[in-house]
């Protein structure tokens, strides 16, 4: 019996190992971000270069012009706690403001083409979103640090990441937010669903 339950284990132990392999390799290698080529960024640029981002931006501009790196911190702070919570002011106040019902009705639009978008302001703070964010402060990121301080017309296409729950390959295209007369007043994070843009590219 000893022998029989040993080689059941080891039975056992090799099916989950090719189980894993297998999943391994069923996930798709990742379409290319050359698919966001010039169209999709311009297509972009109209969506977003209306009266109601310049304006949610330059607002939040104003109201953080002198905010220290504490204050936001504390903010952060802030804004990772209240996930965990049901009373959320901070979130609640971001997610129901004029900009962020724009952006939530963009990314309804494109019919799963994009999974998130957020905006930032000077300080790489959200000013608006579609979507409850991880985190409220951007600025030590890359997606802020090689857009915004870079100057006006600058985007930064971030390396995929394959989404296990939804298997997809998502990416995000990040790109500085300007006044209109070439001043950066923040940046833009619009996160793509590569799958279905490659799908899109196909039947093209």
């Amino acid at each position: 019996m000893c022998v029989k339950s040993s080689l059941a284990a080891l039975s056992l132990a090799a099916g989950l190992s090719l189980a894993t392999s297998s999943d391994v390799m069923a996930q798709p290698p990742a379409p290319s971000t050359d698919l966001i080529n010039k169209a999709v960024i311009g297509d972009l640029y109209k969506a977003f270069d209306k009266p109601v981002v310049k304006i949610s931006v330059l607002s939040q501009n104003k109201k953080h012009a002198n905010i220290g790196q504490a204050e936001i911190d504390s903010l952060d702070k802030q804004w990772r706690e209240e996930r965990k919570k049901e009373d959320q002011p901070l979130i609640a106040s971001t997610l129901t403001n004029p900009l962020s019902s724009y952006l939530t009705q963009i990314q309804s639009a494109s019919l799963g083409l994009y999974t998130e978008i957020f905006v930032m302001d000077s300080k790489g703070l959200n000013v608006g979103q579609s979507a409850i964010s991880s985190d409220y402060w951007q600025g030590d990121e890359a997606k802020f640090q090689q857009t915004f301080p870079k100057g006006s017309g600058v985007f930064f296409i971030d390396e995929p990441e394959f989404d296990e729950d939804r298997q997809i390959w998502r990416v995000q295209l990040n790109a500085t937010v300007s006044d209109g007369k070439e001043n950066p007043i923040g940046a833009i994070t619009v996160e793509f669903n590569l799958t279905e843009l490659a799908r899109r590219a196909a039947q093209s």
